[in-house]
């Protein structure tokens, strides 16, 4: 015997896959069951009743049928009705054994298959019926997907979130159904991104409906837990929905499955029509068992042949429905489209209008949910909704990012400002705006950010820095913007990207911009908007420009710094500098400049000039600086520079000299001229040695010569009194004068990486010069007397 557990792992699945089996399905499941019984009714009889009864037939054989036998039937009847008095039949003289013999002879040959098998029957087409109704969910191409789903299905149905959004909506539309439609539209542009809709259409569309996000109705609350289970939904469907949409092997082997049942039920019912009259109650049995038994032809009884024509008329009936059934299937197959689904209904009874329709065998899937219960596609709809996944996202960053984590972070900027920084989160937690404090705001790579009213609440922000962070700004929280924010900082692949609303923020005075920049952005009207800046001072271009936008000289009026960075992108046309009249500071870096700009020399209030990592070779021009009579800042660092001209001793009022990272071998003596010079960096080059008129230069305070060749230094240079930090660390000093202690401001002092073998004991007399400002081995310190060590190592 087969223990009944065997069958369990078929019946397993049954409950959880119920959602996929519409009504004609569950009928015809019903309709096999009733097919399978009358086959185990008929079979039970079968086997436990006599077959079939045989009796010897006197007449000839050649006549014998099943209808002589009937004759021969009536006419004994009728003989023993005339004749009550005689109550005696024919003699046999067979024996119980031979009758045995017989009944199952005559049971193998003269009975018809139809009726012998027809129990049998029935159970085998019965159970092609069920393993055709069910084989698709047990088919491994489909199971998973059918299993995978079905898990995911009844997640979001029962998902707390689920019964929150849909409840948040149907709050919303009982507030003001109109607004409501309309703060959906905007949701869902605002969720499809900014490649789908111009900026001016959002900032319109985002005008009035975000206070239906910042204020929904407390229906339900979730915890942590929940929206992080939730949030995992989310993500699963996505991955579901991209992995079921690509094919169609659940609708195909639905309609296989459904064909295979029609053809079956057409052969079925065609046969056991054809053979149900076979079925017959006397059966003419003629065998060769003359010698065995004295008898060749034999009258015999089928028992149960009329209960099975009954059975076997009501199992043809059972086949005729399941067939129609069958039919109705096939037309709801072929005659709807259902590897297309809308969620058009759902859409306008959720007011989620940015769920979109699906195709393949997940519309196909839903299809067959909306036969079981429609309100399973609208729950599921929730998590197929970007609007919805928006809220969630929102919801769990306000759990994960509290006010007081979000105030621990605050720190003060290089600007002096207090700064929140938040870095590589799914968007902007609300709770970022009850921090009244805040004075600057910087987000990066935080791909979804979307600006709320509550921004006003921000009343002391200045400064806001967007790196990788595209941000969408809606009309109230632009005009708040306008009036306060004073810094930008804004970084994206390229520059077409910038937001236009940073164009519109009239009291901006910084601007710092980085991004690719596209030849045909040039004729675009992303950067012309900088004309509209009225008070923008400061402006910083990372970008790769093969020259200097219209736009930017287009605000010379009131620009005091411009910075230029190219990534190492030769940059042409720097004529339009000129324009820049009151500019104090200019930046043009990685600019592949060659030399130094004519139009640079124009700049009448120049103060700072920075032309850091270019190609220059020839610094020549130096002395038209002499036009820039302001000039006190020159950076020429981190190029190619291999000499300095005589005619430097022009620059009198230069303040700050940058020659590092060249190539210089000597400097010229009238650099000891430039007597306004405070700070001269000449590090990393390769000098050795320095001219004896770096003594003249009284007002000299930081000198720096690291990175060289020195062998020796010049006692000159110990007489510029007022230096406060001397770095001569990596050259090939053997010794260091004594006159080093004459340097009484000397607060720094590198030595490192020189052959020095001792320190002067003169540097006691530095009294400004520390042990944490002395950078030296350790042994050329201990080298030092106790005494100087002591002065040194009192603070």
């Amino acid at each position: 015997m087969i223990p009944v557990a065997e069958f369990k792992q078929f019946a397993e699945h049954q409950p959880n896959f119920k959602v996929l089996k519409p009504w004609w399905d569950v009928l015809a499941e019903y309709l096999t069951v009733a097919m399978l019984m009358i086959g185990v009714f008929g079979c039970t009889l079968q086997v436990t009743q006599d077959k079939i009864i045989c009796l010897p037939s006197h007449g000839p054989r050649e006549n014998l049928s099943e209808a002589s036998c009937w004759q021969l039937l009536l006419r004994g009847v009728s003989e023993h009705v005339g004749d009550l008095q005689e109550l005696s039949g024919l003699r046999n003289n067979l024996d119980l054994q031979q009758y045995s013999f017989i009944n199952q002879l005559c049971y193998e040959t003269a009975l018809h298959w139809y009726a012998k098998y027809f129990p049998y029957l029935v159970v085998i087409h019965t159970l092609n019926f069920m393993v055709c109704t069910s084989f698709w969910f047990k088919f491994p191409g489909t199971s998973s997907k059918i299993e995978h789903f079905i898990s995911i299905l009844g997640k979001c149905f029962d998902s707390p979130w689920t019964t929150r959004a849909l409840s948040e909506v149907s709050g919303e539309n009982h507030k003001d159904p109109a607004a409501a439609g309309r703060a959906t539209v905007t949701m869902a542009a605002a969720a499809a991104g900014p490649g789908k809709a111009g900026e001016g259409e959002k900032e319109k569309m985002l005008a009035e409906p975000e206070k239906v996000v910042t204020e929904p109705p407390a229906v339900t609350l979730l915890d942590k837990k929940e929206g992080e289970q939730a949030k995992a939904l989310f993500e699963k469907v996505k991955k579901f929905r991209m992995h079921v949409e690509e094919g169609d092997i659940l609708y195909t082997m639905y309609i296989r499955q459904t064909v295979l049942k029609v053809c079956k039920f057409l052969a079925i019912l065609v046969y056991n029509l054809v053979y149900v009259g076979k079925i017959s109650f006397l059966v003419a049995c003629t065998v060769d068992t003359s010698e065995v038994t004295g008898y060749a032809s034999f009258c015999c009884s089928h028992t149960k042949a009329h209960l099975f024509s009954k059975l076997a008329f009501c199992y043809i009936c059972f086949v005729c429905v399941y067939g129609i059934i069958c039919f109705y299937t096939l037309f709801w197959l072929f005659h709807r489209p259902l590897k297309e689904y809308s969620f058009r209904s759902v859409r306008e009874e959720t007011g989620m209008g940015d769920i979109p329709d699906v195709k393949n065998d997940f519309a196909f899937m839903l299809h067959l949910i909306d036969q079981y219960d429609s309100l399973y596609s609208k729950r599921f709809a929730v998590f197929l909704s970007e609007v919805s996944e928006s809220r969630l996202k929102q919801l769990n960053l306000n759990h994960e990012w509290t006010t007081e984590k979000l105030r621990q972070k605050l720190q003060r900027n290089a600007c002096g400002r207090l700064e929140l920084a938040l870095c590589m989160l799914p968007g902007l937690p609300d709770t970022v705006f009850e921090l009244s404090e805040v004075e600057a705001l910087r987000l990066e790579a935080i791909c979804d950010v979307t600006f709320p009213p509550g921004l006003s609440q921000l009343v002391h922000l200045q400064e806001i820095s967007l790196l990788h962070s595209p941000a969408r700004l809606p009309f109230s929280s632009q005009i708040f913007l306008r009036d306060h924010l004073k810094v930008i900082w804004v970084k994206c692949e390229e520059l077409r990207e910038v937001p236009l609303w940073v164009f519109g923020l009239r009291s901006l005075e910084e601007l710092h911009l980085e991004g690719v920049f596209p030849p045909e952005l040039a004729r675009a009207a992303n950067l012309e908007s900088l004309r509209e800046l009225k008070q923008l001072k400061v402006l910083s271009l990372r970008s790769n420009a093969g020259k200097v936008p219209a736009s930017v000289t287009d605000v010379a009026g009131h620009l005091q710094r411009l910075s230029l960075h190219n990534d190492g992108a030769r940059l042409l046309a720097l004529n339009s500098l000129k324009k820049l009249a009151v500019l104090r500071e200019l930046e043009l870096v990685a600019c592949g400049l060659e030399r130094i700009p004519h139009a640079i020399f124009s700049l009448s209030a120049l103060q700072e000039l920075d032309l850091k990592d270019n190609h220059l070779r020839s610094i020549e021009e130096i002395l038209s600086f002499q036009h820039c009579r302001k000039l006190v800042t020159l950076r020429l660092w981190h190029n190619q520079i291999a000499y300095v001209p005589e005619h430097i001793r022009k620059l009198r009022g230069l303040e700050q000299l940058y020659l590092s990272h060249n190539k210089l071998e000597t400097l010229p003596t009238q650099l000891g001229m430039c007597s306004g010079l405070r700070l001269l960096d000449i590090s990393h080059n390769g000098l050795h040695s320095l001219p004896a008129e770096l003594g003249l230069l009284q007002n000299l305070q930081h000198l720096a010569v690291s990175y060289n060749a020195l062998e020796l230094l010049p006692d000159e240079l110990f007489f510029c009194r007022k230096l406060r930090t001397l770095l001569l660390g990596y050259n090939n000093l053997s010794q260091l004068s004594p006159q080093v202690g004459a340097l009484g401001a000397l607060s720094r002092l590198e030595l490192k990486g020189n052959r020095l073998e001792a320190l002067p004991e003169e540097l006691g007399n530095c009294g400004g010069l520390k042990k944490s400002g002395l950078l030296v081995e350790d042994t050329l310190y201990e080298g030092l007397p106790a005494e100087v060590r002591d002065r040194m190592e009192v603070e």
